[in-house]
């Protein structure tokens, strides 16, 4: 049984190891020996922002390739190595960066970490493996296209970003994925992969100083002097007024409707004060006043929330329900009652003190497991927050106040400028 975190036993600069080792790779060490196993978390700075229209998916495709074939493995001893040990080895691309993760024993330490290392210096991407993945992630977006759920978030994306990087989907397209290359998928990797800014966050039973070197020894030599940076997301403004669009799915018995606007990025100052906003909104309870009002009270909708997502660049802020379509119109009337009375009015005491005990009360739930532990700590680092952000977490939620709360509504949230997409039957 793991031992439990409070706030007072929280990963800090204490009993973080940070190391940046000579080819520029962070690596982020947390000991811990409740259990024989050990979780890597980490991310290397490739990503959708370097794809057009015709090339999405691209990042996603690569990463997902990764393991279907290196220099020294074929994707089946890859496969049988892990799966006879019980271990995992995970890659995923999204726009910034292309996510990791593996888990096992710490005795395998030595064969996960290898294999990791291998997949990311020196994927060979097999014809015949890359053909199987693309089928899968064309399979993917084929139930995407019957998920009105998935769908008005698309519509929505592409709303309210246009040409911006987030307007497209970073999993990529029915008449993109048909058309990406082998070629492209080792162009891609040839350009971006490398160690300049890679994180690699590990937790678990083995010590500090051993991890490091064992992460030297697999990935230390690694250069690729061909490692091009990202571009960076560039900011994107709130739409000029209210913009609206449908998607039909005429088959469908429910509609979904999302709606919102671009975002503050994670390294605002008052990230925190949206954030905070954003659970009392459509996430504290029955998913914050959005659900107490749109589900609870007028029984307008199955499920109904909000979400900030924060990032490196402008993710959006959106509210989301799925209602029977009839009761559109009135889901989205009573969401932006709720945005607008939350600008306009102070939130009372009582309920934003409710809201920060969930939000600090809920910290030491998220780092119970390693990987929670591990996926919080390469946050830390990624996002410039410190490695002593958890012990200054409760007193930066504490001390957010209702005019705050008020303030950053009026900021980043608006009731006439922003984007609403609906996916459903009916003409939305």
């Amino acid at each position: 049984m793991a031992e439990k975190i409070t706030h007072t036993t929280y990963p800090n600069t204490q009993t973080i190891r940070r190391q940046v080792l000579a080819n520029g790779i962070t690596v982020l060490v947390y000991e811990r020996f409740a259990s024989p196993s050990l979780v890597i978390d980490g991310l290397v700075r490739a990503g959708a922002l370097a794809e057009s229209r015709q090339t999405a998916g691209l990042a996603h495709f690569t990463a997902v390739s990764l393991m279907r074939g290196t220099e020294n493995y074929t994707f089946e001893q890859i496969y049988e190595a892990l799966e006879s040990v019980g271990a995992s080895l995970n890659f995923s691309g999204a726009y910034h960066t292309t996510g990791f993760s593996a888990q096992g024993l710490v005795e395998d330490a030595d064969l996960f970490l290898e294999l990791l290392a291998e997949a990311l210096r020196q994927p060979v991407f097999p014809d015949a493996e890359v053909e199987k993945v693309r089928g899968q992630l064309l399979t993917g977006i084929a139930m995407r296209e019957n998920d009105p759920q998935q769908m008005a978030g698309l519509a929505f994306d592409e709303l309210i970003y246009g040409e911006h990087p987030y307007g497209r989907s970073d999993l990529g397209y029915m008449d993109s994925l048909p058309d990406l290359t082998v070629d492209d998928l080792r162009q891609f990797h040839r350009r971006y992969y490398g160690p300049q800014g890679m994180i690699m966050t590990v937790v678990g039973a083995m010590k500090a100083e051993e991890v490091v070197e064992k992460v030297t020894a697999v990935l230390g030599d690694w250069r690729n002097p061909h490692q091009e940076k990202l571009p960076d997301a560039p900011d994107a403004p709130r739409p000029e007024s209210l913009k609206r669009i449908h998607v039909p799915m005429p088959d469908k018995q429910q509609s979904n409707i999302c709606l919102g606007l671009p975002g503050p990025r994670r390294a605002a100052p008052d990230y925190l004060d949206a954030s905070l906003m954003n659970t009392i909104l459509g996430v504290f309870g029955m998913m914050g006043r959005i659900g107490q009002k749109v589900r609870e009270e007028k029984n307008l909708a199955y499920d109904a929330y909000s979400v900030l997502q924060g990032g490196l660049g402008p993710a959006p802020w959106y509210a989301a329900a799925g209602v029977a379509p009839p009761n559109v119109e009135a889901a989205i009337a009573a969401i932006l009652a709720e945005i607008e009375r939350i600008q306009n009015e102070l939130v009372p005491a009582e309920e934003l003190a409710d809201n920060q005990a969930y939000r600090i009360g809920s910290l030491p739930m998220s780092l119970e497991t390693n990987g929670g532990l591990a996926n919080v700590i390469s946050d830390m680092e990624l996002y410039g927050l410190g490695l002593d952000y958890l012990l200054e977490y409760p007193h930066l939620i504490r001390e957010i106040t209702p005019e705050r709360i008020r303030v950053a509504a009026q900021k980043y949230l608006s009731a006439e400028q922003l984007g609403i997409a609906v996916a459903g039957p009916g003409g939305g």
